[in-house]
């Protein structure tokens, strides 16, 4: 059988091969590192996490992306195989060992009797030849490819800056002004995290001179992008600043849900808190510190924070380039390039953001791209689920332009906003009448609940069950 050519083997990638594998199809996975370097990445491993450790939250009931989670792991997810296996304590949200988890992964999809991986980069578009291709090379596509596909589709490529958040060592923090807790006391996806996260208070003075350094402060500028729109979901915590004097303490910095263990009768005006990023506990990013800050002001700046005024970083912030292309003109309902069907994308480039929804995208390439070897199309799973929602956001559920101005599909973390709607539970179960936030919760609990039922229907059709996952290889 002729193999499918995955190329990428980031998050998107590792997953594709992983499924296609698994349904029987042999898989060429082509990754150019460390042959050809990319500007973020410090490894040459698969799957490698080069911005935060966080998968967000695992809460299935009232979040979207534990929904997705859970709808990976009922599909075999590699990815969330190996989270799972290399997780840390994060309050609600599911992280990982960086180093664990990509090692985990690398080792299960390089295992695979079916996968083959080739280390080279792929300068232009695929050869003829290839007649089955996922293209899951994310955020930092090479320029070669990236032109090949720009000139196939006639699209210029979109582009904007993800940002990198600080790593600080657990040891240089000051714990008699810091305190662990996770927000609003929350458990974690295997327990125990209900003081997950590292909490620097500030008072209304710190502050005020924190956010005005942070204006003031010299930023790295890259001429050539200029007037490049950030992700709203990742924007650098400077330019989160020029927005207004408060957004940051009702973004990353609220002080809500958290009681300073030092005075708990001082209720801080900011909290800046700090999750695990390794397995060992040693080092703690800054969470929703990405930051285009230069490095010397990084950390003059990032040490007027209380407890970190001594801090020793083990990675300061930085930015990379991002690229995606406009789905909703240029891929089907299968992911595949209009202009030549043989190639389809997954990942980041096709315009989601977010480790958990590139890899989602990802496994449903893979999924669909075995199908399609098979000679058994397979429709996708309907839009009433995250993977499905996610899907239907990328390749059609988009409004392309806002009255007939410029394009505006931009990258979308997976949200409930992308589920068809639903009827709204007026009373809870006893009977009594649902009011203000409890019908919201309510809501989104009849969501999921909807979501996993289409999702385990969709999986038990007859034209899929070659492709559910039977052992655990």
């Amino acid at each position: 059988m002729r193999p499918i050519h995955v190329i990428g083997g980031g998050l998107a990638g590792s997953e594709a091969a992983w499924q296609a594998a698994e349904a029987g199809i042999p898989v060429v996975l082509h990754e150019m590192r460390p042959l050809t370097a990319t500007a973020a990445h410090r490894t040459s491993r698969l799957a490698e996490l080069v911005c935060s450790n966080s998968f967000r939250s695992d809460d299935a009931s009232t979040n979207a992306v534990g929904v997705l989670h859970r709808e990976m792991r009922a599909l075999g997810s590699v990815i969330m195989r190996s989270a799972d296996a290399h997780q840390v304590p994060a309050g609600g949200a599911l992280a990982v060992d960086r180093d664990g988890f990509s090692a985990a992964v690398e080792r299960a999809v390089m295992s695979h009797p079916l996968v083959m991986l080739e280390r080279a980069e792929i300068a232009g578009l695929p050869p003829s030849d290839w007649d089955n291709v996922v293209i899951a090379t994310g955020p930092l596509t090479s320029a070669p490819l990236a032109e090949a596909i720009a000139g196939l589709t006639g699209e210029g490529s979109l582009a904007f800056f993800d940002a990198i958040a600080p790593i600080v060592h657990r040891d240089s923090i000051d714990t008699d002004v810091a305190w662990m807790q996770s927000r609003y006391d929350k458990e974690g996806p295997s327990g125990g995290g209900a003081a997950a996260y590292v909490n620097c208070p500030m008072s209304r003075d710190a502050y005020e001179a924190f956010v005005d350094a942070l204006l003031a402060a010299e930023k790295t500028e890259f001429r050539e992008f200029e007037g490049t729109p950030y992700f709203d979901g990742c924007l650098p915590i400077e330019v989160m600043a020029e927005r207004g004097r408060e957004t940051l303490r009702h973004g990353p910095m609220k002080p809500f849900g958290l009681t300073n263990a030092h005075h708990p009768k001082v209720k801080p005006y900011a909290i800046v808190q700090l999750r695990q990023d390794n397995a060992l506990g040693t080092l703690f990013n800054i969470v929703g510190f990405q930051t285009k800050l230069k490095y010397g002001e990084q950390t003059r700046v990032f040490r007027m924070i209380p407890g970190l005024e001594c801090a020793e970083f083990a990675r300061l912030g930085g930015i990379h380039r991002n690229t995606y292309l406009n789905s909703p003109r240029l891929l089907d309902a299968r992911l595949r390039l209009k202009a030549q069907p043989r190639l389809r994308f997954a990942g980041q480039i096709t315009g989601c953001e977010g480790y958990v929804e590139s890899a989602a995208v990802g496994l449903i390439a893979g999924r669909l791209a075995a199908a399609e070897r098979l000679g058994r199309p397979l429709e996708p799973p309907p839009y009433t689920t995250a993977i499905g929602a996610l899907l239907n956001h990328i390749t059609g559920g988009h409004i392309e332009s806002i009255d007939a101005g410029p394009r505006s599909f931009q990258p979308m973390n997976i949200n409930f906003g992308l589920f068809p709607s639903i009827a709204e539970p007026r009373v809870d179960e006893a009977g009594n009448r649902l009011r203000g936030p409890e019908r919201g919760l309510a809501r989104k609990r009849a969501l999921s609940a909807r979501a996993e039922a289409d999702l385990a229907e969709w999986a038990q059709r007859d034209d899929m069950r070659d492709f559910i996952v039977g052992d655990s290889r």
